[in-house]
Order: structure tokens, then sequence, then C-alpha cells
């Protein structure tokens, strides 16, 4: 990423949340493994809608093994060794599309399938650089949007200001590792995402910071200090990634690690949620939330599986 940044030769790349199989490809090349859309680049070609009915069954993770991860986060939480953790658990699916299918007929700001292996339908920026400027979106915090009075609810929910405003202050310090006259420049705002299950409120807050000219130069060290991205495990990063080991006890994977491309100019990326992966015969879906020591465990379980969904409307 460095040399490539350096000679400012378009590239994407595709970091798992373990740095465990890092995928750097050069922007012709990236169609052999990788289809791939952002708002303003791809690199395939929109097909025509599936004209069939969509089935869609989720199979929660059992409650049980919820609870016992919940429980464990909670006893961390409590003894001072993280005070925001994103918990995240595997549901099993069931559907009539492919994969294939599913990336073709979906629409999110950011797209991603890999061989064929897991599909991403990300509506979370994770880092922007234009013109010397690097700006993030932390998004963190969702409600119903079809309850009555639901972005007042969202908005005036302390457990979600409480978690939203850790994020953004852990944001604020990682972007302050790379850049210069770092803020927030907008505070809690709401995006409204429609899914084939339900409609959604989600969370954001914009921070931005100046980069030096010489930046692309080091895009790869760059990145990987801001990595793993802090809305998908938490604060302090280093305890808090040992912690959700333990809990979740099950592979990530790509799931919650990161999206990029480089057009030779200007970065984009995001982080890779609403994750869709295949294992053997089988599909398994990516999902969380995040937990405070405010959190409520059913709550929290539900949050997780109201986030199983395809954007398809």
């Amino acid at each position: 990423m460095n040399a490539l940044g350096q000679a400012r030769r378009p590239f994407v790349f595709l970091i798992d949340f373990d740095f465990k199989k890092p995928i750097v490809l050069e922007w012709e090349e990236s169609q052999s493994q990788l289809l791939w859309q952002t708002p303003k680049h791809t690199n395939f070609k929109e097909q025509k809608p599936i004209n069939q009915p969509f089935r869609w069954k989720v199979l929660p993770v059992h409650y049980g093994r919820y609870q016992k991860a919940f429980d464990l986060v909670q006893r961390h939480i409590h003894n001072g060794d993280s005070y925001l953790l994103n918990l995240t658990m595997p549901s099993g699916i069931e559907t009539n599309l492919s994969l294939e299918d599913i990336f073709h007929q979906s629409h999110a700001p950011y797209k991603v399938m890999l061989n064929k292996k897991f599909v991403c339908f990300s509506p979370e920026i994770f880092v922007r650089i234009e013109n010397d400027e690097i700006s993030s979106y932390p998004m963190k915090g969702t409600i119903d949007a079809n309850l009555e009075n639901a972005a007042s609810i969202l908005m005036n929910d302390t457990k979600e200001l409480a978690e939203h405003s850790t994020i953004v202050d852990l944001i604020r310090n990682d972007i302050s590792m790379v850049a210069d006259q770092v803020q927030v420049e907008r505070f809690r705002y709401l995006d409204h995402i429609k899914s084939n299950r339900n409609e959604l409120l989600q969370m954001s807050s914009k921070i931005t910071g100046k980069l030096q000219p010489h930046y692309r130069k080091n895009l790869g060290d760059l990145m990987a200090k801001l990595l793993p991205a802090g809305s998908i495990c938490g604060a302090p990063k280093k305890k808090t990634v040992e912690i959700i080991k333990a809990a979740e006890n099950y592979d990530r994977g790509y799931y919650s690690g990161v999206f990029g491309v480089f057009d030779g100019k200007n970065l984009d990326s995001c982080v890779l949620i609403r994750y869709l992966e295949q294992q053997n015969e089988k599909l398994i879906f990516k999902s969380g939330g995040g937990i405070t020591f405010q959190s409520d465990c059913q709550s929290e379980y539900e949050e997780l599986v109201k986030k199983v969904y395809v954007p398809l409307a």
C-alpha cells in the first residue's frame, strides 16, 4: 500500500479483523477476486432485478450462548477492563438466493463480494481521504424506524448517548495519531436504512483532520495505525479485543474488517458490517452491537437479530 500510494497507482484493499489475510490488488486486477462498489467507483455491471419472491429465514444464535458471552463482557466492564465492547455473534440464514444474487440485488453505499465466499453491504464509512483531509464517520446507535417518535427516543437514550460519545472520543484519538487539527465536525446525526425485514435509524458522527502532504507514501502505515476500527471493537482497544476473542469464541474473519479503494489521488473505505458468509453448505450472517455497563442483555440480543437483514428496498 505504501509503494502503490507513493506511485499513485490505483488499488483496492481488504483487511480482516485479525490481520491474518489482508489482500491488496491493483485496480484492474481486482475483478478476478473481488466485486466491489463505493459511492464513486465500481468494478462490475449492475444486473436486472430478479423477478421472484425473496425468502429469508433467520436462525439466530441461541440466547443462552449470547447471554453467557454478555455476562463475561459485563464482568470485565465492571472490573474496569473495558468501558465499551462490540459483542457479535453468527446467525444462520435460509434463503432461496445465492450469495451472488444477494450481492447484485442489494443496495448499499459499499458492497463487496470475495470469490463468492462472502458478501457485504455496508452503510458505515471507515475513513475517507480527500484533498489532504481525512474524515471518519463512526456509526453507533440503532432503533426501529417504525416506532413512534423513534428519532427522539434514540437521540434522548442515555445509554446510546454514552456509547456513541465513547466511540466518537476513541475515533478522534485514533485520527489524532495520523492527522493534525482534528475536530468533531458533526455530532450525532441519523441515517434511515430500509431492508427486506424492517427500517432502521442509525446514529453517526463526522470527525476530520488534516494530513501532511506526503501521506500517500505511508498509506499502509496510516491504515495500520487506525485498525481495527473502533466502532466494531471498543475501548480501550487492545484489552477490549482480548475480551472479544474470549467472549465470542468464533472467527470473525473479514467481518468487521475494512475494505477500501485508492484511485490514485483519494482514498475511500468502509467497515465490513452487514455481512453474509458462505461456510460449506451454510450461510452465516454476522452481527452485533455495543455493550456498556448500562446494557440490557435481552435488548442487545434483539438488536443483534434486527441487524440480520439485506438492504433490498
